[in-house]
């Protein structure tokens, strides 16, 4: 599984974002029980979600900045 890229992340618009923020951290959620239990079989999964959640907060920090730069 390769990791997703930005771009994705920038075609979402804010609601799509915040949801997917949502998901994401429910995922890694989900995957840390799973590594608690013993049931983890795809462990590199931290990885990619703990990226593509950084992803997205890296988006919406841009747009919430180039937000406040542009109002007067």
């Amino acid at each position: 599984m390769a990791l997703t890229k930005v771009a994705e992340a920038r075609k979402l618009n804010d609601e799509e974002l915040a949801a997917e923020i949502v998901t994401a951290k429910q995922k890694l959620f989900q995957l840390r029980l799973q590594k608690t239990t013993g049931r983890l079989e795809k462990p590199h999964q931290f990885k990619h979600t703990k990226h593509w959640i950084a992803q997205l907060l890296t988006v919406q920090g841009e747009r919430a900045r180039s937000a406040t730069t542009t109002q007067p």
